[in-house]
């Protein structure tokens, strides 16, 4: 018999007696006593990821005059209700991480307002994400003095929030322990239900890479498999039952119809399958992950992970059922709902509020409260009235008119040249009057469409407040800058001023050819400048190598400049006043070389800030 089994049946024979050994016969009395076994304790995880301070809904315009509305603090808080009237005492309501940055609404208070409206939704804890160190300093400069905190605006945020920002691989480089303005050891032990329940919150380690290195100095961010399970062993000795993950950290998987199969889930494309598959059975017994704003609901073994595509649309719920008695997790009741879509009203039907499938329906689409968990959705009119102060800001600020129209929309391209690419990278050439500009396709945010430009369109475009940076290079440099720039594996970098050949497939040595734009060479010795935003220029983006060696006189950061990059766009074009045009495209092409492309690299990338 195999070892296992065998102690299976000795265990069964030690709790029932000897096999052969007489039952006592049962009286009445003591048949009536007897109880049915006491019922799973059910807990209901709730999760959130890249809320990006979306406090407010997206809307839509639909034929007939209706709008379709996706997501919103306000409803959000409507489905939380529901949820919590289902489940009373048993809800615990979570977030991945990148609550801030991204909206005016968050950014002109500095995540102030993402901070309150948390506060009431009763979030029991957060991951710390990439774009919490986004706003710097308390105040308005984004980059930090020489006697300035660069974790002011995160820490007075820590402060305000009445539950924990979270991360145990995160350090602090000169103590290797955990920064003390974080104020914990990244991980929190609750008790819901009378279950212990302990939490671990994680960063991802591309931070460094992926945030202004200002705004990170003097942290390291470790591999998060180890610090993971030294934590939940820690939290175990505490006395925790069941043990959650809040990752910031990520995947995709582009089939959610079966969450038991994870075939269409890319490993090579994100750090969450790692992490998970990597941890001995046990050590966690559900995640929620995010930063790819990537949907997943899927169980790797026996441990569900999900996340969203993030901007507060949709949120992951995981239904874990504990042992009345030994509260151990029992795995096979898990249930999980991915990627449920917060609907302000929905269409009668189909019950879906798909600004998408709502327009096919037209003026036939007839809306209505949508239902969840038994009951109708009403939006939290506290919550409505906590947001009020701060939207009412943003629409002054928002509908501010720049005197300029774009002619046609400029889209974006992760992957290739994009016309907004090439409309801002030769706007911020000509407006500094430097020979090549140079932005990371990551930074853009969104399209801009035709019609007047107002500065919230700008600012939906530019959410980060880099500075104007100008690097002065010889030509020797700017090949190896462009080289490493193409190299990296962070798409396809924006430029004006030169001309360049790509391999078709990502990879270190993908640059195949720089010229100047009209076809000249670089030449070795001359010196070029080159504009591009202080996140680049202070290395970030795999650029760090090549500008370390270049000296510190030839690289100003723009520190002086009273404008951010996005406000010295809109005041430029806002004082030229013609209109805005994509030029002709051309100017960065690509080398098939024949054999098929491996990975575009990670899913990271694609969809954060590099």
């Amino acid at each position: 018999m195999h070892s296992s089994r065998l102690l299976l049946a000795l265990g069964a024979l030690a709790v029932s007696g000897c096999a052969s050994a007489p039952r006592p016969a049962e009286s009445p009395s003591s048949s009536q006593s007897l109880q049915a076994p006491a019922a799973p304790v059910r807990l209901t995880l709730v999760g959130t990821n890249d809320f990006h301070g979306w406090l407010m809904p997206h809307t839509t315009a639909l034929p007939g005059g209706l709008q379709a509305e996706e997501g919103g603090a306000a409803v959000f808080a409507g489905y939380v209700a529901r949820l919590r009237a289902d489940n009373p005492g048993g809800v615990l309501l979570l977030d991945a991480g990148d609550l801030f940055q991204g909206t005016l609404a968050s950014n002109l208070t500095e995540g102030a307002s993402v901070i309150d409206v948390y506060n009431r939704l009763g979030y029991a804890a957060a991951a710390l994400g990439n774009h919490e160190f986004d706003y710097g300093p308390v105040g308005p400069k984004a980059i930090p003095g020489p006697s300035e905190d660069a974790f002011g605006a995160l820490t007075a945020r820590i402060h305000q929030a009445r539950f924990p920002l979270l991360t145990v691989n995160m350090r602090d480089a000169a103590t290797g322990k955990a920064p003390a303005w974080l104020g914990n050891d990244g991980t929190l032990l609750v008790t819901l239900q009378g279950v212990k329940v302990g939490i671990i919150g994680l960063t991802t380690p591309s931070t460094p890479r992926i945030a202004n290195p200002a705004l990170v100095p003097g942290l390291r961010f470790e591999d998060m498999v180890p610090t993971t399970l030294e934590a939940a062993q820690r939290l175990r000795a505490q006395g925790a039952e069941v043990v959650v993950g809040l990752a910031h950290a990520g995947g995709k998987c582009a089939d959610l119809s079966n969450p038991r199969d994870t075939s269409s889930c890319d490993r090579s494309d994100g750090e969450i399958y790692g992490l998970v598959e990597s941890l001995p059975p046990g050590t966690l017994d559900a995640v929620f992950a995010g930063h790819t704003h990537q949907p997943m609901g899927h169980f790797f073994g026996n441990v569900p992970v999900l996340s969203t595509s993030g901007q507060g649309r949709s949120f992951g719920v995981v239904e874990l059922f504990v042992d009345a008695v030994s509260h151990k997790v029992l795995p096979e009741r898990t249930q999980l709902q991915a990627a449920i879509p917060v609907c302000a009203r929905v269409e009668a039907k189909s019950g879906s509020c798909d600004a998408r499938k709502l327009k096919e329906l037209g003026a036939s689409a007839q809306l209505v409260p949508p239902t969840f968990r038994g009951g109708e959705v009403v939006a939290d009119a506290e919550v409505e009235a906590l947001v009020a102060p701060a939207l009412a800001r943003v629409e002054e600020v928002q509908r501010r008119s720049l005197g300029v129209s774009v002619t046609g929309m400029l889209g974006r391209d992760y992957e290739g040249e994009s016309a907004l690419g090439d409309v801002l990278t030769d706007a911020l050439r000509e407006m500094e009057k430097v020979d090549v500009s140079l932005l990371n396709s990551g930074g853009l945010r969104a399209n801009l469409k035709p019609g007047a430009l107002s500065y919230g369109d700008l600012y939906e475009v530019l959410p980060f407040d880099n500075t104007v940076a100008i690097v002065t290079l010889t030509g020797d440099e700017l090949r190896r800058l462009v080289a490493a720039a193409y190299g990296t594996g962070n798409g396809v970098f924006q430029q004006s001023g030169l001309k360049v050949k790509l391999a078709k497939c990502a990879g270190p040595e993908r640059l195949r050819d720089v010229t100047l734009a009209d076809g000249k060479p670089l030449d070795a010795k001359r010196l070029y400048r080159v504009v591009l935003p202080d996140f680049l220029a202070r290395g970030a983006a795999g650029l760090d190598k090549v500008l370390a060696q270049v000296p510190a006189e030839r690289i100003d950061l723009g520190l002086g400049r009273e404008l951010t990059l996005r406000d010295a766009l809109a005041s430029w074009w806002q004082a030229r006043g013609t209109p805005i045009a994509a030029p002709a495209t051309g100017r960065i092409s690509f080398v098939d070389e024949g054999a098929p492309c491996a990975s575009k690299g990670p899913a990271s990338a694609r969809s954060e800030r590099p």
